[in-house]
Formats: structure tokens, C-alpha cells, sequence
């Protein structure tokens, strides 16, 4: 398994981003001022985009795998890796996802705890309803941890 920051041609990725965040007008508002990863392991199954957001946090903006690679330990593999690398610069690394019934207990097993809420999120900035796992997403959730 290797895991490689990607500074060129980040939309390369863009099937496999747009499994974490559907709307693609949403993803240019922090792909390249983001920092990606790419987790490789004889193909590409993971990917993670940060970035900083100030005051010693660290924010996951964007976290895929492939679907036929989920629950294989990548997802963890790369929020491991950012946290490990990002310990020396950072506090808190975050999130931000939609109240899913897969998506907030994946992040609280990997030692996250919820922090606030951004009421109506998605839907206000969406420009069609979002759903995972059948709920309709509308507040965005935050979850944080210490690294």
C-alpha cells in the first residue's frame, strides 16, 4: 500500500471524488487549494482531500474509496496517515458530512467525536437533494478529533 500527495491534475480524479461529494461545482470550491492524497494498492482505492482552515485545524473536505474496496481499512489507512502527518502543524483535524447512518459512525469509529452543526447545508447549497443510505442529507454535521 502507498500513499502519494497528488499536486497535478487533481480532476484526473474526479470519478472517485464525486463518490464523496456528488455535486462537482462543490468540489472547485476546495480541490486545488487542497492537499490530495491517493492511496494505491495495485490500483488506486482510496482518496482524501484536506485543507487547512486556520488556527491549528485541518479539515477532510473530500474522503472516497472505491465501492469495492470499502470497509477494507482504506478509508482509516488515510485519515491515519493525514493525522500522522500532519500532527507536527495541526491540533484538530475535522470534518464536515452529512447526519448518514454509514458515514458518522465510520468517523466516530476512527476516534472523531461530533463538534456542531451547520443547519440546512446541503440543502442550501446543493443544487438537488442529496441522499446516502436513503436519509435526505440537510444539516452538515462536524466531527473532530485530536491528533
Amino acid at each position: 500500500m502507498k500513499i502519494t500527495k497528488i499536486t497535478h491534475n487533481k480532476k484526473a480524479y474526479l470519478p472517485l471524488l464525486l463518490l464523496a461529494d456528488e455535486e462537482e461545482a462543490m468540489l472547485e470550491r476546495y480541490l486545488e487549494r487542497g492537499t490530495m492524497y491517493v492511496l494505491d494498492d495495485g490500483g488506486v482505492k482510496a482518496e482524501c482531500v484536506v485543507t487547512d482552515e486556520g488556527s491549528g485545524i485541518l479539515e477532510i473536505k473530500n474522503l472516497a474509496v472505491e465501492p469495492a474496496y470499502q470497509k477494507h481499512g482504506y478509508g482509516k489507512a488515510l485519515i491515519d496517515f493525514i493525522a500522522a502527518r500532519h500532527k507536527t502543524t495541526h491540533q484538530i483535524l475535522q470534518v464536515g458530512t452529512g447526519d448518514s447512518p454509514s458515514t458518522v459512525p465510520f468517523y466516530e469509529k476512527c476516534g472523531f467525536t461530533r463538534s456542531h452543526i451547520v443547519k440546512n447545508f446541503f440543502t442550501d447549497n446543493y443544487s438537488r437533494p442529496i441522499y446516502d443510505g436513503g436519509v435526505l442529507l440537510k444539516d452538515m454535521v462536524y466531527l473532530r478529533k485530536e491528533i
